[in-house]
């Protein structure tokens, strides 16, 4: 089920803020009414395509700071396997140097609130508790407002990374909708031009186009 149009479910879990300090109770209640998030998770420290966004973020870090975004990345890794990630250098497979916030979910709680962990706890025949597909987060993103409701999500499998520059670009249809009032067609950029949700509206749009 999606999350689309309701409260984001809310956590308190360590994680390690400005790539080198420890938070116990870390909260994505912190932000509520004060800042738009962009919560991503990933399936797994020191690993192959889980670097390249994680770095990815990093570079665009200015451009969602620069719209009220703060940006916060999740696995269920612990926070002592994030602090040694981020002590490690680049050339050696770390990711010294990212500063934005990583989410220790050891419990697995907060991937199974959202839905995007890569499976599912079951029982076999003895009784005993077992657990059916990949026990890490799937490469999922939420985009998430100020009164702390998700207004995007996407899921992808683990062999497939994700395209930074279109979370900026949803962070811009949304804040300009809020703005305007207006709704964003297809492949609508910032600066492009908008449409009422009218029949007219979008005939107008679409006869200019």
């Amino acid at each position: 089920m999606t999350l689309v149009r309701k409260p984001a479910p809310q956590f308190d879990a360590p994680a390690v803020i400005n790539g080198d300090e420890i938070e116990e109770n870390f909260t994505l209640a912190q932000f509520k009414g004060n800042k738009y998030v962009v919560l991503f998770f990933y399936p797994k420290d020191f690993t192959f395509v889980c670097p390249t966004e994680i770095f990815a973020f990093q570079e665009k870090l200015a451009e969602f700071e620069s719209r009220g975004v703060q940006v916060i990345g999740v696995s269920t890794d612990s926070e002592d396997t994030h602090m040694a990630w981020l002590a490690t250098p680049k050339d050696k497979g770390g990711i010294h140097g990212v500063t934005y916030p990583l989410v220790a979910d050891t419990a697995k709680t907060i991937a199974q609130n959202y839905g995007v962990l890569g499976g599912e706890y079951s029982y076999n025949d003895e009784g005993d508790v077992i657990f059916n597909g990949v026990p890490v987060a799937l490469r999922a993103t939420f985009l998430i407002d100020k009164d702390g409701i998700v207004r995007h999500s996407t899921i992808n499998d683990l062999p497939l990374g994700r395209n930074i520059d279109e979370m900026i670009r949803l962070v811009d249809a949304l804040q300009y909708t809020e703005a305007n009032g207006e709704v964003c067609p297809a492949n609508w950029e910032k600066g492009k031009e908008a449409m009422s949700a009218t029949r007219e509206g979008v005939a107008s749009y679409l006869a200019s186009h």
